[in-house]
């Protein structure tokens, strides 16, 4: 039977890729406003409480506005804002975070979808934790870049109209949103020290946590990663070569995967650990679409780009 979906935000970059990946799919048809309606309550509420999932691609404030109009108890929920991943009421729609998310994911009427720079640091450091590699009370720090993009359409006009931009880190009062995420589901007591860039790459995303140990524990790392994410078909997990760097190219295409990378010094105790995802993929569209197919008893991969 065809589900009806409608993304409240479709006119953003996450919702117009939300909707790309689910053209042409006949498990789901598109219930849609024009511009006209779309900024009418009433049609909003119509197509909120119409809907069989809606998909919520809007500012905090404004997620929770639209989650509120929800008058029914059928529709089911995935809010791509930050306004509900620490809520204890929805479900964190990281399927690879722990065994029992995806039937979590699938259980649930409303799905929080994780943020791009935490999809990284939560895939590093949350199996390391649970496997008493990383003590619960350890103090983390975690470095990322980002393709403009993730910013909206706002820094992406700033950023391709400003060519002279090489490099901006931002987040300097050290309170970015995504930290309590961050926190809370990696099984942390201290919050890390969270320090994002973008550069003038459209997509793309690197996200790397530098551990260091007294001991040779790179091989034990490792292993804990590898056994986390053995089979899945979005995640890979691999031990560095020799390779001398690590590159965002301007011609990266599009992604729904994320691939872990294990760097370490000769003694095995330093260790350089490094997520690379597509912000707008598996940091965004892409895993709402996965959330979606879990949620709809769909094939989790259907209509992503792997």
């Amino acid at each position: 039977m065809t589900q009806k979906v409608f993304i409240d935000g479709a006119a953003g970059t996450t919702g117009l890729e939300i909707a790309e990946r689910l053209a042409g799919r006949s498990e789901f048809s598109l219930v849609t406003l024009d511009d006209a309606r779309r900024k009418d309550a009433a049609a909003r509420r119509e197509a909120l409480n119409d809907a069989d999932f809606v998909i919520l691609c809007l500012p905090d404030a404004a997620a929770i506005e639209a989650v509120a109009m929800i008058e029914n108890g059928r529709t089911r929920v995935i809010d791509a804002s930050t306004a509900f991943r620490v809520d204890p009421d929805w479900a964190y729609g990281f399927p690879e975070l722990r065994i029992a998310q995806r039937d979590a994911i699938a259980a649930s009427k409303r799905v929080s979808n994780p943020g791009c720079y935490p999809t990284g640091f939560l895939a590093l450091v949350a199996p390391l934790v649970a496997a008493g590699i990383v003590a619960r009370d350890a103090r983390l720090s975690v470095n990322a870049v980002s393709g403009y993009s993730g910013g909206g359409k706002e820094l992406i006009a700033r950023f391709e109209a400003d060519q002279d931009i090489g490099f901006r880190s931002y987040g300097l009062n050290l309170a970015h949103k995504h930290v309590p995420e961050m926190q809370q589901h990696a099984g942390l007591a201290h919050a890390p020290l969270f320090a994002p860039a973008v550069v003038p790459v459209y997509r793309g995303m690197l996200v790397e946590v530098p551990l260091a140990f007294d001991e040779a524990t790179a091989d034990a790392a490792f292993a804990a990663l590898a056994a986390h994410f053995g089979g899945s078909p979005l995640v890979s997990v691999r031990r560095a070569g020799d390779e001398s760097e690590l590159l965002l190219r301007q011609s990266d295409a599009a992604t729904d995967r994320m691939d872990l990378t294990l760097y370490a010094d000769p003694s095995a105790s330093q260790i350089r650990l490094v997520a690379r995802l597509d912000n707008l993929g598996k940091g965004a569209s892409g895993a709402c679409v996965q959330n979606l197919n879990i949620m709809a008893g769909l094939p989790e991969t259907a209509g992503l780009r792997i």
